[in-house]
């Protein structure tokens, strides 16, 4: 008889999921499925609202990256009521970003995906957190942590208004400049950032890569595809979280396409399955032909590893030595199309492609901490309602993030679309649970520490299901009856499944 076998709810990921395998009768996986039971429908709700609202209603989303739909909200209202944004508002809300990113990327390291390496994917489930992470790294690290994610909410609480839920974003502008006392606390802290991010990086080093097993589970085949990669670069094709083009690299590496982000639309085509809230993303120019990959497939990954993989180089110089470090590793350093780094597949990697961008990230501040813009005054400015689009664009810690607004003369809002970094995420997210289940589950034999080698496959993306959950025309939805005491189901109620 064929077996199902439910993980629900995963853990350690923002928002609620869970995965189905299905095994044939010889105790093998014939499939298995990551799904999001929950809806939301911001999209939805926000038509009819006063556009300049969506700042502060977007970064209520979720509570991990509040930042970056404050900033995407921001970037489309100042399309949309033709106002870019002041200079040194541009740099107020690049730096905000910049110790967002910091914060972020600190979560998932040490408290999300991190115990899988640092405490081990066979470790009780009750010591995989970050508690069994201090008891590995020691206390004084545990304090670093803490610390590291303190000193930088404490910055955006006084740039932007609240430490989480940030209000500071106007169109075309900042609600508050910068004091030379508040911006050489930020160099104080940037400071601080760019040893802790070192820190990391050498805690990674040693305690992964320095393990037989752990660096063969990293660059093994197991959590290994060939997608292509998506990511936000400057004109010098180095990443950049807050502003640029969007660059697409095939899985050799050759360019596929580079577009503003307004031109979205003309890339990015969106597949629906029937069996989750999420869609699924895929490049226009390929097609959508399932969940396979290869160059003749459609599906895409906007990661950390993406972000590295479609650049050619990072923007500071100590995340630029990383950068060269990680694709040495590797061996794709200057072995792809031109002389550029061939593009690394294996998915797991993406941690450590993620502590190299937490790196940049507390340069980066230390840049715009140290550039006399900053305290500039002006950073206001009056605009005035009319009807027009707006589409606005940063690279969030998980993926790339479009907000697509269009209102009328009132300034009233008549369309939204959102397309978040988990969402981009999706169908590669399933095909690596799927691969990793059918590598490590065969007789139909599991355990804890095997169900946990599956979870790390959707982990390693980071996904924030809370941001990427809705749904195209009427949300699916089945209610089961039962019997209260004995579970006899009386009824079901379906609509749309």
């Amino acid at each position: 008889m064929n077996q199902r076998i439910t993980i629900d709810p995963i853990t350690r990921l923002e928002g609620h999921g869970r995965i189905e395998i299905f095994l044939d009768d010889a105790g093998e996986v014939v499939s298995a499925y990551f799904q999001v039971p929950e809806l939301r429908g911001f999209e939805s709700f926000c038509v009819g609202r006063q556009s300049e609202e969506m700042p502060n209603i977007t970064n209520r989303i979720c509570g991990v990256c509040p930042e970056a739909h404050h900033i995407a909200a921001a970037k489309a209202l100042d399309e949309m009521f033709g106002a870019p944004c002041l200079p040194a508002a541009v740099r107020i809300r690049e730096l905000i970003y910049s110790a967002f990113f910091v914060t972020d990327h600190t979560t998932h390291f040490y408290c999300l995906g991190g115990p899988d390496f640092i405490v081990g994917p066979d470790a009780p489930k009750e010591e995989r957190n970050i508690l069994g992470v201090i008891r590995k790294v020691g206390l004084d690290a545990g304090k670093e942590v803490i610390a590291c994610r303190a000193r930088n909410h404490g910055l955006i609480k006084k740039l932007g208004g609240r430490g989480v839920h940030l209000c500071g974003a106007l169109p075309g502008g900042w609600s508050v400049a910068v004091t030379p006392e508040i911006a050489e606390e930020a160099r104080q802290i940037a400071r601080q950032n760019i040893e802790f991010a070192l820190f990391s990086l050498e805690t990674f080093h040693q305690i992964v890569l320095g393990n037989e097993a752990y660096r063969d589970l990293v660059m093994g085949d197991l959590y290994a595809h060939q997608t292509y990669s998506m990511g936000t670069v400057d004109a010098d094709n180095a990443p950049n979280f807050y502003d640029g083009t969007i660059r697409v690299v095939d899985p050799a590496g050759n360019e596929l396409t580079r577009y503003r982000p307004q031109k979205y639309l003309d890339h990015i085509a969106e597949h629906v399955e029937p069996w989750s809230y999420v869609k699924f993303p895929y490049l226009k120019k390929i097609g959508w032909k399932g969940f396979v990959d290869g160059p003749e497939s459609g599906v895409y990954q906007a990661t950390p590893l993406a972000r590295l993989n479609v650049a050619d180089r990072m923007a500071t110089p100590r995340a630029q030595a990383e950068f060269e470090r990680f694709f040495d590793a590797f061996g794709c350093r200057g072995t792809g199309p031109g002389g550029r780094n061939r593009p690394v597949h294996h998915r797991l990697a993406t941690h450590w492609a993620r502590l190299v961008e937490l790196l940049y990230a507390a340069e980066r501040m230390q840049e715009l901490a140290d550039h006399p813009e900053l305290c500039d005054p002006n950073v206001r400015q009056i605009v005035s309602y009319r009807a027009g689009v707006g589409i606005g664009s940063v690279e969030a810690p998980r993926g790339t993030l479009t907000h697509h607004y269009s209102c009328d003369e009132r300034g009233i809002l008549t369309s939204v679309n959102l397309v978040v970094g988990t969402t981009n995420n999706n169908a590669p997210i399933g095909m690596s649970i799927a691969k990793a289940a059918k590598g490590l589950i065969h007789n139909g034999v599991v355990n804890d520490g095997i169900l946990n080698r599956v979870e790390m496959a959707f982990r390693l993306y980071d996904p924030c299901c809370s941001c990427a959950t809705h749904a195209i025309g009427t949300a699916p939805l089945e209610i089961t009856i039962r019997r209260a005491g004995v579970g006899t189901i009386l009824d079901r109620i379906s609509r749309g499944c």
